[in-house]
């Protein structure tokens, strides 16, 4: 289950940075939400925040790893962990999956969701940050209840 929902969010994010890229000019801005949210197209060479500019042997190293230490920790751990868990971890895959494929293909990642008060992310930006509050919620709220429990 865990190994086709990650399948399923990196194929969604290669689809929509796939149709950005093809229908939108680079630094093109289509307004959704007049001020408050926008579709632009960029490119981001560095990490979250843009920042390691020009580490892209280490942005896609990294990932790789740790997207390949998930893979396997999920197959092993399937079925004696916390749903919750895996969940997050895969996500966290996902997210990181999404992203490595671009830095791969085009030596940077295609952002395009636009708050105006926020750095202008992607899809598999939210699958990592959403993997990131399950794992918190997982360790604050189950894993230490497990653990209390132990003792």
């Amino acid at each position: 289950m865990y190994y086709i929902l990650i399948v399923l969010l990196v194929a969604g994010d290669q689809i929509i940075k796939f149709f950005i890229s093809a229908n939108m000019s680079l630094g093109e801005s289509i307004p959704l939400i007049e001020n408050i949210l926008h579709i632009t197209y960029i490119t981001n060479s560095g990490g979250a925040f843009s920042i390691l500019q020009g580490q892209r042997l280490l942005l896609i190293t990294v990932p790789a790893a740790m997207s390949a230490a998930i893979l396997v920790y999920v197959f092993i751990k399937r079925n004696s962990v916390h749903f919750l868990y895996l969940l997050s971890l895969s996500l966290i895959c996902a997210g990181g999956t999404g992203n490595l494929i671009d830095r791969i293909r085009f030596g940077a990642v295609v952002d395009f969701i636009g708050f105006r008060v926020f750095p202008i992310f992607n899809f598999a930006d939210i699958c990592v940050c959403c993997g990131c509050g399950l794992l918190l919620i997982y360790m604050f709220f189950f894993e230490m209840k497990r653990e209390k429990a132990t003792q």
